[in-house]
C-alpha cells in the first residue's frame, strides 16, 4: 500500500504533522509520497494544488496494488494499515460517504488496477469532472471514524482519521475546535529532539564537536586572560 499526501505550499506543517503521525501509528513500514505539483505529470489545479492531482495516484502506482489519498489538513490516530482491510474487490474506490459529497476525495483508498479510466490526459482536461466519480464502476463506503469532519459531526468514539476542514488548529482562529489538543501535541511529538549528548555522545563523530568545543574554550581563556593583563597595567575595567 502506497500513501499519498496533498501538499499546500502555504502550510508545509500541515502535511508534516500527518505525515508523522501515520508513520507512528502504522503496524507495518509504510511509504509516503507527497504530491508537489511541479513534480507532477499535470498542471491542473483547484482549490488547492492536489484538486486534480489526487487522482493521479492508481496511475503513479502503475495501476497495482492499493494506493491511499489524505488531504494534508488531517491527523491518523488509528493503524493506517487498517485501511487496506476495506477493499474488497467489488469496487474501484472507497470512501467515507459523509452527507457532504464534497468531502467525499479528501480520504480516498484505491483499487489501482479497477482505475485505469484516470489517466493523466483525463485528469489534466479541463472538461472532465473526477469529483463527479464518473470514472469508477462503483465507489465503496468507508466507516465514519476513518474521515470524521471537525466541526460538522459529533462522536462518542475516538475517531482514527480527524479531518480539519476549517483549517488545522496551528491558527488562533481554530485552536478551539474539537481535537485540537490532539493536533498540537502531534505537533509538538514531530518537532522534539534529545539533548546532542544523547544523541550523539557515543558516536565517532563526538570528538569533531567537544574538540572544537575545548578549541572556543581556549580561545575565550587566553583572551579573558589578556584582557586581565591589560586591565593591570592600565586600571581600565574588563570587557564584556
Amino acid at each position: 500500500m502506497r500513501i499519498y499526501i496533498g501538499v499546500d505550499p502555504r502550510q508545509p506543517v500541515a502535511y508534516n504533522v500527518l505525515h508523522w503521525s501515520i508513520v507512528r501509528r502504522s503496524s507495518k513500514p509504510v511509504a509516503i509520497v507527497p504530491l508537489v505539483l511541479p513534480a507532477l505529470p499535470i498542471t491542473r489545479t483547484g482549490l488547492t494544488d492536489f484538486t486534480y492531482s489526487r487522482y493521479l495516484c492508481p496511475a503513479l502506482s502503475g495501476y497495482q496494488g492499493i494506493s491511499v489519498f489524505l488531504d494534508a489538513d488531517m491527523l491518523v490516530l488509528g493503524d493506517i494499515q487498517e485501511l487496506q482491510s476495506f477493499v474488497n474487490g467489488q469496487h474501484s474506490v472507497y470512501v467515507r460517504k459523509n452527507e457532504n459529497q464534497f468531502e467525499w476525495p479528501s480520504l480516498m483508498v484505491f483499487d489501482n488496477a479497477k482505475c485505469q479510466k484516470l489517466t493523466t490526459e483525463y485528469i489534466e482536461d479541463q472538461t472532465s469532472n473526477p469529483q463527479s466519480f464518473e470514472w469508477a464502476e462503483s465507489v465503496g463506503d468507508l466507516p465514519e471514524e476513518w474521515n470524521f469532519c471537525v466541526g460538522y459531526e459529533k462522536t462518542d468514539e475516538i475517531p482514527k482519521l480527524v479531518h480539519y476542514t476549517a483549517g488545522i488548529p496551528d491558527f488562533s482562529e481554530t485552536k478551539h475546535l474539537d481535537y485540537a489538543g490532539e493536533w498540537l501535541a502531534e505537533k509538538e511529538s514531530m518537532t522534539s529532539n534529545c539533548s546532542w549528548l544523547e544523541l550523539m555522545g557515543d558516536s565517532v563523530h563526538a570528538d569533531l564537536v567537544l574538540q572544537g568545543i575545548q578549541e572556543r574554550k581556549k580561545t575565550w581563556q587566553l583572551r579573558h586572560t589578556q584582557n586581565s593583563k591589560q586591565q593591570s597595567q592600565t586600571g581600565q575595567p574588563e570587557a564584556t
